[in-house]
């Protein structure tokens, strides 16, 4: 019910404001369950999507959206459970929790649309990273759903990472054919496996979205580039402390020369 009238509230406007373009709807079933695996851009991207679908599509997302104290984040957590979204624990080594996967088989044997992020994360720059070989491969394993790419193009012109207010311009959305791993079925504890059908879906999502691919995790990235900053704020505070030391050093100089 509130995600219908989330839909209504928000899909609506959205289509009008920005007008994204759409390839390969038909691609997407008109019923039964399916894997829709993105690559990510940016936070709108868990938007865009579902605006464009007439079925209820139900993400994953981060943990940390659901578990902010406070009233801000009663409400954070209460809109990302209307619009769909489940939570997902990242620090682990898999990157999606077991509960996470075990939510996503959930929502495939209900026969809905489960969408996932395979990169674990926004993209840093706008390239495309290694996806990880958890909830994608393990879900789509262990239910035997077809897994359908889809390619988000320019949100991240539209939304940039720590930007709130949206620059108005048309995002694009490319939907692949369905992939069928049923072959594997049974092998969802292979990590073989499990990395082989991650990386085919991230070939896919590579050739609809015509990003340049980075074979390292986007996580990986993202706290090399968060400790560079950091050494870099460090350098600047040194480099103060050290002038300002030489600045009182050369006062003392002239205000004992002047005695």
């Amino acid at each position: 019910m509130l995600y219908g009238a989330l839909k209504v509230v928000l899909g609506g406007p959205l289509k009008v404001a920005f007008r994204p373009w759409v390839e390969g709807l038909e691609n997407v079933p008109a019923e039964g369950p399916a894997i829709l695996a993105s690559n990510h851009l940016s936070f709108s991207d868990s938007f865009f999507l579902p605006a464009v679908l007439d079925r209820k599509v139900t993400f994953i997302a981060k943990a940390e959206y659901f578990t902010t104290p406070g009233v801000k984040g009663r409400l954070t957590a209460a809109f990302f459970k209307g619009v769909g979204q489940l939570p997902v624990d990242r620090s682990g080594a898999r990157g999606a929790g077991e509960a996470a996967v075990r939510s996503g088989i959930e929502v495939i044997e209900r026969g809905e649309l489960f969408g996932i992020y395979p990169e674990g994360t926004r993209s840093p720059d706008g390239r495309l990273y290694r996806g990880k070989p958890g909830g994608l491969a393990r879900v789509a394993l262990a239910t035997g759903a077809p897994v359908i790419p889809v390619a988000m193009i320019d949100t991240e012109k539209i939304q940039p990472p720590g930007k709130i207010v949206p620059k108005l311009m048309r995002p694009g959305i490319r939907i692949g054919k369905p992939l069928d791993f049923r072959r594997y079925q049974g092998m969802e504890n292979d990590r073989f496996v499990l990395r082989a059908v991650t990386d085919e879906v991230m070939y896919e999502i590579m050739k609809l979205s015509g990003q340049e691919y980075v074979d390292i995790y986007a996580t990986v990235v993202k706290r090399q580039i968060a400790q560079a900053a950091k050494a870099e704020k460090e350098a600047e505070k040194a480099a103060r402390a050290r002038a300002g030391k030489q600045a009182g050093q050369d006062r003392t100089e002239q205000d004992e020369g002047g005695r």
